[in-house]
């Protein structure tokens, strides 16, 4: 009998690929993940060379860090949230947001590439083209991982929004049924994208993209109500001048039969009329008739029509239940997206960006005006420029973090500036000035440090790990430095980075001075902390290990990957 590929396996190994493939079988997905040969860092790639993605020769056997690119920060207001720009592969930034962000943010929007085999989606640096009969796995396979670690950002009540087209959406529907859980699907909202038929289509001509709604916990998770709109008003009349003033009219019949409901209503035309076969009437025919009496049923201005409920405007919702039909009229079109982009960035080549009404429309479904917005495939940048734009119109103070490589200058070139230009503000192409919508941004890349444990190399994360500190404590104004250590602040605690044990005593004597809570990372070479040293602290601290905070959390998101 020849050997197969499972014959050096261990035990534990065999046993994590069974219980992989028979989760995987529960949702009819499987995919060829052999075949699909990814080449993922040391650090991902714990348990075998299985299944790997290829990153460049910068972060292989490395762990991920941010470095701030100090002259990108924008500041125009000082007490408004802080918005962060990553630029890199957007695996690195999940795994760094694993540790800053976990449980923390409210609501996802992401884009990420169709599959469609015209140069959209590139796997191990080559584009995947239509013939190529792993290109399903390979999607999967990109897209699984960072969904999974894209979960772990979710607050309980967080809820990603997936925009996707027919190439891969039966796919990622079954793939989001394993990873979220097949009863957290809420929707799946199908968007106009194009307002015109496409007259050159072999077939039908394609005017929708998808966009799959999934909560982290849907018991949890409600949509906010949609704003009334003049449409949604205008189907309110008041054809006989009711004091009670405009309504419209609702089926009075149900499908849930009963007996007691199915009785005959006679019309003030002396008509009677029965429910359809199979339906009953809403109500017992008690209060049907006070309902009639009260001029809540409506027979038609001949009086012998069949009876409608009255519905009054004065009595209906402050806003409207999200539909799963979004028209172009209302979130936006593929043109509207393209000509906006270029009334801000007139060179931009970018040619698939998605309009600022159809992001606005999820943030008004979907986030408060505190709320944490994260796009990890971002772009050209549109979730950042809806945030801002929301915050203008409503006094909100939600935040976002953009991530995005750079992959033909997407960043530097039409991301960022897009971002800097909607916040200082900005001259259309026609000479129009677009006033700044204001707020704060800073801008880090991706970095990596050594995986090898030697102390060395525990130092060195130690060294770089400051940015990613300021950004879970969201403290980023730096108040005090010293030798080996750093204090920064916001508003509710200040941050104490010691890069050296050697200078806590130092640090101490410093912090005494300093009125308020202390959040303390101090350098230990394992997961303990000096809690005699800080007694003087009294109860003014807390502390954490580094580098082990951080390793902790590494570990846990790619032990199974």
């Amino acid at each position: 009998m020849k050997n197969n590929k499972y014959d050096s396996w261990s035990k534990e190994e065999l046993v994590r690929e069974i219980a992989a493939l028979k989760k995987q079988k529960t949702y009819g997905l499987v995919w060829d993940r052999d075949k699909t040969k990814e080449s993922f860092d040391l650090f991902i790639n714990w348990d075998a060379e299985k299944a790997k993605e290829e990153f460049g020769s910068e972060s292989k056997d490395k762990f991920p860090v941010l470095a701030e690119v100090k002259n990108k920060e924008i500041r125009t207001k000082k007490a408004a949230p802080v918005n962060l720009l990553i630029e890199g592969d957007n695996y690195h930034s999940l795994a760094v947001l694993n540790f800053t962000h976990k449980n923390s943010v409210d609501l996802i929007y992401i884009d990420p590439p169709y599959n469609t085999g015209n140069n959209d989606f590139r796997y191990n640096d080559k584009f995947v083209d239509k013939e190529d009969g792993y290109k399903h796995s390979k999607w999967l396979s990109f897209m699984s991982k960072r969904l999974a670690l894209a979960k772990n950002l979710l607050k309980k009540t967080g809820v990603i929004f997936i925009s996707i087209d027919d190439n891969e959406h039966a796919q990622i529907k079954l793939l989001c049924d394993g990873l979220f859980g097949e009863t957290n699907f809420v929707a799946n909202i199908i968007w106009e994208k194009k307002f015109s038929p496409q007259n050159d289509a072999k077939w039908f001509s394609d005017n929708h993209d998808y966009i799959l709604v999934y909560a982290k916990d849907k018991d949890a998770w409600r949509p906010h109500l949609l704003p009334r709109t003049e449409t949604s008003n205008a189907r309110y009349s008041n054809s006989d001048n009711d004091p009670r003033g405009p309504w419209t009219s609702g089926d009075l019949t149900v499908k849930s039969y009963t007996p007691n409901y199915d009785y005959p209503i006679t019309t003030p035309s002396k008509r009677a009329v029965n429910p359809t076969r199979g339906r009953c009437w809403f109500t017992s025919k008690e209060k049907m008739q006070e309902l009639i009496k009260d001029n809540r049923i409506w027979f038609g201005k001949s009086g012998g029509n069949v009876p409608r409920l009255k519905i009054f405007l004065s009595e209906a919702k402050e806003g409207i239940v999200p539909m799963t039909i979004w028209k172009h009229g209302e979130a936006g079109h593929n043109q509207e997206a393209r000509q906006e982009l270029k009334n801000i960035l007139p060179d931009s080549l970018f040619d698939n960006p998605k309009p600022t009404k159809l992001i606005k429309r999820i943030l008004k479904v979907a986030s408060n005006k505190d709320s944490t917005i994260l796009d990890f495939f971002a772009g050209s940048g549109t979730t950042g420029h809806a945030v801002l734009e929301m915050n203008k119109e409503d006094g909100g103070e939600r935040n976002f973090i953009l991530c995005t490589n750079n992959e033909n200058n997407i960043c530097t070139d039409v991301c960022y500036p897009r971002i800097i230009r909607v916040i200082k503000g900005y001259t259309t192409p026609k000479r129009e000035k677009m006033e700044g919508m204001s707020g704060n941004l800073r801008y880090y890349k991706t970095d990596f440090v050594e995986a090898d444990p030697t102390d060395k190399n525990k130092r060195k994360l130690v060294d770089k790990c400051t940015e990613m500190l300021c950004i879970k404590e969201n403290a980023f104004e730096q108040v005090k430095e010293g030798a080996r250590f750093k204090i920064f602040k916001n508003n509710n605690i200040h941050l104490g980075i010691i890069f050296d044990d050697e200078y806590i005593e130092d640090f101490i004597k410093l912090a005494q001075k300093i009125d308020g809570q202390f959040n303390v990372y101090v350098f230990s070479h394992d997961d303990s902390v000096p809690t005699r040293e800080f007694k003087t602290l009294k109860n003014r601290v807390t502390l954490c290990p580094i580098p082990e905070t951080i390793l902790r959390v590494y570990r846990k998101v790619f032990a199974n990957d």
